[in-house]
């Protein structure tokens, strides 16, 4: 056999521990496999330029990182703010409650996508969050203010998690579907998503009395 290729992963080895640049450490690793395994250069230069346009949508996620600084910049996270200043009887507990029922609900309608930590958690919804609790409880301590920033995250994870099973077109799914028939439990993808309901709403009123219990610490502790 043939053990040269495996060269290749002695090159990302050794320029990842030595901080290289890490395209040019993977990029070179694929060059230097595919021109030990017996292939043509250019033969490596195209399967590497085929796959990166078969997959190039991928990177078209990564302008959203700028967009939001930029709205960050100008004064994203301070209009949130001050929309939850204009808002009667606006609570921490009951924002990231409607918030936590919206990404369920997304995610179990396949938009999964919708919210996220840097697109919507970080400029909207923990300014917010953060907003609402110093309206109901007055100037939070650091300690209670980064509480309420990672319980913003964790409503955004547990709603996306517990929610996009009930899609039943996602990837958990099929791999949940595939691990069954393996064992002969043939299963079809709409049952077990109709089986991740009950889990979903059993994750929304455990986080919801969370998000609740936090709001009446908070309020005790502003006494």
């Amino acid at each position: 056999m043939n053990y040269w290729p495996l060269l290749g992963i002695a090159i990302v080895v050794i320029g990842f521990a030595l901080r290289f640049n890490p395209l040019l450490v993977v990029v070179g690793a694929a060059l230097a496999t595919g021109v030990l395994a017996g292939l043509d250069l250019v033969a490596v230069v195209e399967a590497l330029g085929k796959a990166f346009n078969d997959n190039r949508y991928i990177s078209v996620t990564w302008i959203i990182l700028p967009v939001i600084g930029l709205l960050e910049r100008y004064g994203l996270q301070q209009r949130a703010r001050a929309v939850i200043a204009n808002l009667r009887g606006a609570t921490m507990g009951k924002l990231l409650t409607v918030y936590l029922l919206f990404r369920q609900f997304t995610a179990a309608i396949g938009m999964k996508d919708i919210g996220g930590h840097p697109q919507a958690v970080r400029p909207l919804v923990a300014p917010m969050a953060e907003a609402a609790a110093e309206m109901s409880h007055g100037t939070l301590a650091e300690e209670d203010r980064e509480k309420v920033l990672a319980m913003s995250a964790a409503t955004d994870n547990v709603g996306l998690f517990f929610g996009e099973d009930i899609f039943f077109a996602i990837a958990s799914i099929l791999l949940i579907q595939g691990v069954f028939e393996s064992y002969g439990y043939p299963l079809t993808p709409l049952q077990l998503s109709v089986w991740a309901i009950p889990t979903a709403i059993c994750a929304f009123l455990i986080h919801g009395w969370r998000i609740r219990a936090l709001d009446r610490r908070l309020g005790r502790a502003a006494r």
